[in-house]
Formats: structure tokens, C-alpha cells, sequence
């Protein structure tokens, strides 16, 4: 069964970067997964104001020449760019930064007073510090560091 070294999507994930920043686009996620019988090379890009489906497919067309010249991935998969969404996930400090004020939600790596889900306003965000989230009558301080996953919350 076929794989890419963590070397590899590392250089990947740089290359993306690069031409990210080229265009005024960030990367907001990269996957790359097993999906049925084919691997699948997976990006979320965004900007200020979203991502449109011109900048995912023009960025689309440039990032997948450029792999095919770096030939960083040997075998046949599926390049597919786009938007992170409504619930767009939160990884890098920036983007919680971006979403103070914002209904988020939490999953810490353990528990917390008893609990791992955690869901409510941003109120603050230190980076390599805690988080600061009103839920409803309580205001939690979640480090950082335990946090597995977060999320915007789509309040349509």
C-alpha cells in the first residue's frame, strides 16, 4: 500500500504555502487520506472575505503542475482545493484570532473538569496560553495546549 514520508508533506504543505501567499490565500487545512481505492491530496484554502471557486480552481491548476514537477507524490490520488466551509476547523493561532467574538466549539484531548466538549463565544485567545470560552453561565479557561480539535460554529 502506498504513503508519502511526513518529509514529503512537509515539502508539500511548504510548496502550497508558497504559492498561497503568491495569490493573497492562506492554507487553512491539508489532508491526505485513503478514500476508497485511491489516495486523495486534500487542501482548504481561504482569505479574508472566503475563497471563491475561481481562486480554488486557478489554484488548483498551478499547485497540481507544480506537484507533477516536484513529483513528490510517486503513485496516483486526487488533488481536490477547497474552501474550509461554514464550520471551518481552527488549528493555527490566527485562526482563532480571527474568530474572537465568534461561537466556537472545543474538544480537549482530556477531560476538564469532567468534560471534553465545550461549546460557546471566543472571549480570548493567548497563544501558547488558554482560551477563553462563555458558555452559557460559565466562562471556561481551556489551555491551549489541550485542545484536540475546534471549530467555527455556523449560526444561520
Amino acid at each position: 500500500m502506498a504513503n508519502i514520508s511526513e518529509e514529503a508533506l512537509q515539502k508539500i504543505k511548504g510548496l502550497a504555502e508558497t504559492l498561497l501567499q503568491e495569490e493573497r490565500l492562506e492554507l487553512a487545512d491539508l489532508e491526505f487520506l485513503r478514500e476508497g481505492r485511491g489516495w486523495v491530496l486534500r487542501l482548504f484554502i481561504d482569505k479574508v472575505g472566503g475563497v471563491t471557486l475561481d481562486d480554488c480552481a486557478s489554484f488548483s491548476r498551478e499547485f497540481g503542475d507544480q506537484l507533477e514537477v516536484e513529483d513528490l507524490i510517486p503513485f496516483r490520488y486526487t488533488l481536490e482545493v477547497s474552501s474550509p466551509g461554514l464550520d471551518r476547523p481552527l488549528k493555527k493561532d490566527q485562526d482563532f484570532l480571527r474568530q474572537m467574538g465568534n461561537q466556537i466549539q472545543v474538544v480537549t484531548r482530556s477531560p476538564l473538569e469532567g468534560r471534553s466538549f465545550f461549546k460557546g463565544k471566543l472571549l480570548d485567545y493567548q497563544v501558547s496560553g488558554t482560551l477563553s470560552l462563555a458558555e452559557k453561565n460559565r466562562i471556561w479557561e481551556i489551555p491551549v495546549s489541550l485542545i484536540a480539535k475546534a471549530r467555527l460554529v455556523f449560526e444561520g
